[in-house]
């Protein structure tokens, strides 16, 4: 009777969209395992509604918000703008803590923000500047 290996994690790949090549395979380079689900939600957050053809409803808020004021109730709202993008498209992930710190100087905002991929019971951790871009 033959045994079969079933993974018990699984791996997550992704392709970097600078396709930016790699020195040795002269491939385009790809992210693995939670530097693919951080990229991932980099470009969830960053992406407008309207923005990516035939997926209207894909992207956040984001951008539009951070031409608010810089102060703690802009920080809600955009807190509450990253969950629901997270929860909506990001299946891989369980946030566990978002922190958003306005820079009223600056006119950003500090994103800090944890979460659980898959099963893990380790979270993964990543800081972001949130800055208007015109």
């Amino acid at each position: 009777m033959a045994t079969i290996n079933i993974p018990t994690s699984r791996a997550f790949k992704d392709l970097d969209l600078d396709f930016t090549a790699h020195p040795v395979k002269k491939d385009v380079n790809s992210f693995v395992n939670e530097y693919a689900i951080i990229n991932s939600i980099k470009n969830l957050v960053s992406t407008n509604h309207y923005e990516r053809p035939f997926q209207p409803n894909l992207g956040s808020n984001v951008n539009t918000i951070l031409f608010e004021m810089a102060d703690s109730l802009t920080s809600n709202v955009l807190e509450n703008e990253i969950r629901n993008v997270l929860r909506n498209y990001e299946p891989r992930v369980t946030v566990n803590q978002i922190i958003v710190t306005p820079s009223p100087d600056e006119n950003s905002f500090n994103l800090t923000m944890s979460f659980f991929i898959g099963n893990n019971t380790k979270p993964t951790s990543v800081n972001l500047l949130l800055q208007r871009s015109r």
